[in-house]
């Protein structure tokens, strides 16, 4: 069986589940917090140096780690990743962007406003620096979307499930989705696509 490490808040372990769910794929889900500091013990490292979650564990031992290279390799041969060459590279973007422009902001920024043990590093220029920022990838995201339903082109794919993770709880860390009307569309074309799951589902 398939085991997922993973926290049940967050966004980055949400995206493979959500995949998962879609894709009728079954695993055994292991909750493993860095709230609590479950990701620094040894017997974690010794799987994930790099004591983060999400990673998965293949049914024979293999592991893989980082959210979008879960979602590639789950993807591979389904409508989740475009057969197009041109449409792949474009869903390929949407995941670089959303690692580089667009969670460490939005994503950070939520994160400071709820999580008690981040409170002491929401200085304010912290929150004001992530705020511009988180604005700036919801703008670019506005900008795509009044061109294309979706960001690959016009069907769902793995970058719209990255980049859903966290901008559908955007509004907690303080970012007024209301004021980008065609992301809040897309939110709901997301949300209304067959196996859609909540961010609290386990198998």
């Amino acid at each position: 069986m398939t085991i997922f490490y993973g926290m049940i808040d967050s966004g980055n372990c949400y995206k493979p589940r959500l995949l998962m769910a879609k894709l009728g794929l079954p695993f055994t889900n292991v909750e493993v917090s860095s709230h609590n500091g479950a990701t620094r013990k040894p017997d974690f490292v010794a799987k994930n140096p790099n004591a983060m979650v999400p990673l998965l564990e293949l049914d024979d031992g293999r592991r893989i780690a980082e959210s979008n290279a879960i979602l590639l390799y789950l993807a591979e041969g389904t409508r989740f990743l475009p057969a197009d060459r041109y449409e792949r590279a474009l869903a390929y973007q949407w995941l670089f962007f959303e690692q580089y422009s667009h969670e460490p902001y939005i994503a950070v920024r939520k994160a400071l406003l709820t999580f008690p043990e981040r409170a002491k590093d929401a200085t304010p220029e912290r929150l004001a620096t992530t705020l511009e920022r988180g604005n700036k990838a919801l703008g670019v995201m506005e900008q795509r979307l009044r061109q294309s339903p979706f960001f690959a082109g016009n069907s769902y794919s793995v970058a719209d499930i990255a980049l859903y993770a966290y901008t559908h709880t955007a509004e907690f860390g303080g970012f007024d989705l209301k004021v980008y009307p065609a992301v809040g569309a897309w939110l709901k074309r997301v949300e209304a696509d067959p196996g859609h799951v909540p961010i609290e589902w386990l198998p």
